[in-house]
């Protein structure tokens, strides 16, 4: 099995495709729209692609969040100046080593995990949630070791083999770590190296996040080239698929960004970037209450006694979680992550929060809230079961599909 995640790809987008590849495949399998989780930012929603949990069982809670295991920040890679006022040093290691080997939890078991332990041989291209139960070498000294599949490659700092990929980063503008995935892909297929491959193209939500999802087809053609490098290796599209079911699926949507703003929580501690928010505080209802005046908070959600309380412009009803998808459980299982804020803000349609280097994406696409243009994803499937309804049912379909019994999230 192939599964392949495009980042960022809105179902609009994806429905109008006029890509060869990405098209074929669509001839020959079942398509849905599909849900993603909250916060509808990348490291959370690959987690959930990954162990088949919610947020609060996978623990990842945002692209930046509070540490309060070590009392300190954690960003993941909002932008190049939010690592920097983050710490550069610390920042590149939270995301490329810790997010793995600390931060998820270890009651959540990721699908390399899974399959592995059954004998099977599991590949990851790019993605940043790999954990797995192989020990890989940095590629750079004085990189720490990481745990991964047997076939692991990480954007050059890792590689499980040696494929002559050209280096991932040398210009993503144009292209490269999608060239760099599409080669090592091409590598193993030839080889037939795996049994499961995880294939992460990032490049078109890169480009989303500048010129808005409708003015990245360009990028988009770039990663069908990649997934056509994989047919090609195989012999083809048809012989491609006599010999891999597939997935195709982005993690989460995006939406067109025309305001931006700092939040402000008072003297509370707020964690935000792109279309999503977290704040720390012990007054969860005044924090909440005091939001309704900033016009940039959509759906205001936090816990209190037990039950998830919901707020948009002065308004509290949890049926206001009727009207995205999934929103009911999403939220609550974002709230629920121990890693979170005690209330948790999606943006208003339009709005993008600051990072905490003040940067943004006025005029381009952003992404993280509640919203449905944020929420909802491509689902396709290829000689497998129906589509799942969410990105958290890609587990359990790679399972039943090789006859593997996963653990079930808790």
């Amino acid at each position: 099995m192939v599964i392949i995640v495009i980042d960022g790809l809105t179902p609009s987008v994806f429905e109008a495709a006029d890509t060869p590849a990405i098209r074929f495949l669509a001839e020959h399998g079942e398509y849905r729209r599909a849900s993603s989780v909250f916060p509808s930012l990348t490291p959370v929603c690959l987690a959930s692609i990954s162990t088949g949990a919610y947020p609060d069982v996978h623990e990842i809670p945002h692209l930046v969040w509070w540490y309060r295991a070590e009392q300190r920040i954690v960003e993941y890679g909002s932008s190049f100046g939010a690592i920097r006022a983050a710490g550069f040093a610390r920042s590149l290691r939270d995301t490329i080593v810790d997010l793995n080997a600390k931060h998820l939890s270890r009651n959540a078991e990721t699908i390399h995990e899974a399959l592995e332990s059954a004998g099977l041989t599991t590949g990851a291209i790019n993605i940043t949630t790999y954990r797995g139960s192989h020990r890989h070498l940095p590629t750079i000294p004085g990189v720490p070791a990481v745990n991964g599949p047997k076939r692991f490659f990480f954007y050059s700092l890792y590689e499980s083999d040696r494929t002559g990929a050209p280096m991932a980063v040398r210009n993503r503008a144009l292209g490269s770590i999608d060239a760099y995935a599409a080669a090592v892909g091409r590598w193993l297929v030839t080889r037939d190296g795996f049994d499961v491959l995880v294939y992460y193209l990032p490049d078109f939500d890169y480009a989303s996040h500048a010129f808005g999802p409708e003015g990245a087809r360009e990028a988009l053609a770039r990663s069908d080239a990649a997934i056509a490098q994989l047919m090609d290796a195989a012999g083809g599209p048809d012989a491609f698929l006599t010999r891999y079911a597939v997935v195709l699926c982005s993690d989460h949507g995006q939406s067109v960004v025309g305001e931006v703003v700092r939040l402000d929580a008072g003297a509370d501690l707020v964690t935000a970037s792109n279309r999503a928010a977290m704040v720390y505080t012990q007054t969860p209802r005044a924090v909440a209450e005091r939001l309704d005046a900033q016009p940039a908070a959509g759906l205001v959600v936090f816990e209190e006694d037990g039950r998830i309380v919901v707020r948009r412009d002065g308004d509290e009803d949890d049926a206001l979680l009727d009207e995205v998808p999934d929103g009911h459980a999403r939220a609550a299982a974002a709230l629920r992550n121990p890693n979170a804020g005690e209330v948790l803000v999606s943006a208003a349609p339009g709005w993008e929060f600051l990072d905490l280097a003040g940067r943004h994406h006025l005029g381009g696409g952003s992404h993280g809230s509640l919203e449905t243009a944020d929420s909802e994803v491509p689902m396709l499937t290829v000689g497998l079961d129906a589509p799942p309804a969410s990105i958290t049912g890609i587990k359990q379909l790679v399972a039943d599909h090789f006859g593997v019994t996963v653990r079930r999230a808790a």
